[in-house]
C-alpha cells in the first residue's frame, strides 16, 4: 500500500498512525451507522483527526471506506502457496468468503458498488484500487498454478478470476445468498475438475 492514495492531493505526507486511526474509525462507524450515516465529520471525530486531514487524503467517504476495506482484506485474506491449486484456491476463497459473508462487510461492498455506479470518478478508483487489487491477489495464485501446469485446458486466467469474483458479486448484489466455506469448496471442485 502506498503512502498516498491514487489521485491524492499535494501536501504533507500522511502519518501512518493518523492513517490507521482514520481507517479503523471508518470500519467502526460503518458497523454502527451504516453507509448512509457515515460522514467525514464522524470519521474525523472518531479518529481524533481533523476533517481537513481526512479530505486532504481522500476525496470522499466512499474512498476512505474503500481503502479501509481493502486494507482489512489485505490483512485477513492471505496469498497461500501450498504448491497446489486446489489447496491455495480453497484457502483464499474460504478467507475471502468468510470476510465477504459478514453482514457489515457485505453491506459495505454493496454500498461501494452502488456508489461506483452513480459516481463515475469513484467508479474508476473503485475498479483500480479495490476490484483490480483483489483480482491481482487471486491472479498470483492462478499464475503459480499455470506454471505448475494445473490450470484447466482452454480456460483463461481472466475467466477463472471472473468465475470466482462473479459468483461472489452475484450473490452479494443479486441474490444475497450466503457465501461460505461450502461455496468455496464447490468453486474449487468446479475449477479443478475442469
Amino acid at each position: 500500500m502506498t503512502d498516498q492514495p491514487l489521485g491524492s492531493r499535494p501536501g504533507r505526507k500522511r502519518s501512518a498512525a493518523s492513517r490507521d486511526a482514520i481507517l479503523v474509525a471508518t470500519l467502526e462507524l460503518i458497523a454502527e451507522v451504516g453507509y448512509a450515516g457515515l460522514t467525514i465529520e464522524g470519521i474525523a471525530a472518531r479518529s481524533g483527526s481533523g476533517k481537513q486531514t481526512v479530505y486532504r487524503w481522500w476525496p470522499s467517504k466512499a474512498d476512505v471506506l474503500m481503502e479501509a476495506l481493502a486494507s482489512k482484506a489485505d490483512l485477513i485474506v492471505p496469498v497461500p502457496d501450498h504448491g497446489d491449486l486446489a489447496a491455495d484456491l480453497r484457502e483464499f476463497l474460504r478467507d475471502t468468503f468468510a470476510l465477504g459473508g459478514k453482514q457489515t462487510v457485505g453491506d459495505t461492498l454493496r454500498a461501494l458498488m452502488a456508489q461506483a455506479q452513480v459516481d463515475p470518478a469513484f467508479g474508476d478508483r473503485f475498479r483500480e484500487d479495490f476490484l483490480l487489487r483483489r483480482r491481482e491477489v487471486l491472479g498470483r495464485i492462478i499464475d503459480r498454478a499455470a506454471e505448475r501446469g494445473e490450470l484447466p485446458a482452454g480456460v483463461s486466467r481472466e475467466t477463472l478470476i471472473d468465475v470466482v469474483f462473479g459468483t461472489l458479486w452475484y450473490r452479494l448484489l443479486a441474490t444475497r445468498t450466503p457465501v461460505g466455506p461450502e461455496l468455496a469448496d464447490e468453486l474449487v471442485a468446479l475449477i479443478v475438475r475442469a
